[in-house]
């Protein structure tokens, strides 16, 4: 006899979504370890910038701690576990702005680019619209560097002034904790 409770069973597994295959649902799974690795790759500083659970941070600091290999390859599986709760869209792109080989990391980079020569070739005129863009500047500061790019430029010397310029754009447009 066929019981017909059994046809509609409900899987409680969080894994199983109607009309994805498994291949497709261990291929997102590995995507999320592999996102998880690459965030237990990333310096103190630049993680605190990641928007991460206390439970996903724990497991990071507990990973890190840990020396033997099958016990990190078995932690780094529950990190992925735990990415399956976090906003992976936003960790990705917190991420990406500190792989150089992404997209976005290239587009911060000529974003800044575009700012340091416009602050160079227009001044204050720049300078009052990168204010604007960036309220958290140091004002006295960025005038100073953005002097002393300009006579370097206006010298034909290379004292290092336009890369310093650079180096603090970074520092202030770098996304805070």
């Amino acid at each position: 006899m066929h019981d017909d409770d059994t046809s509609s069973e409900h899987y409680e597994d969080d894994d199983f979504e109607f009309g994805k295959s498994k291949s497709q649902i261990k291929r997102e799974m590995t995507a999320l370890q592999d996102l998880g690795r690459k965030l237990t790759e990333l310096n103190a500083e630049q993680f605190k910038t990641v928007p991460v659970s206390e439970d996903l941070k724990h497991a990071i600091e507990t990973y890190l701690r840990i020396r033997q290999k099958e016990a990190r390859r078995r932690q780094l599986q529950f990190i992925g576990k735990l990415m399956r709760s976090e906003d992976s869209e936003a960790i990705q792109e917190a991420v990406d702005l500190f792989d150089a080989s992404s997209q976005r990391y290239a587009k911060v980079l000529h974003e800044l680019e575009a700012w340091r020569t416009r602050l160079i070739e227009e001044g204050n005129t720049a300078i009052t619209e990168f204010v604007e863009a960036f309220p958290a500047v140091d004002v006295q500061h960025l005038r100073q560097l953005v002097r002393n790019a300009q006579k370097d430029q206006s010298h034909g010397k290379n004292t290092g002034a336009a890369k310093k310029l650079f180096q603090y754009l970074r520092q202030i447009s770098a996304p805070s904790p």
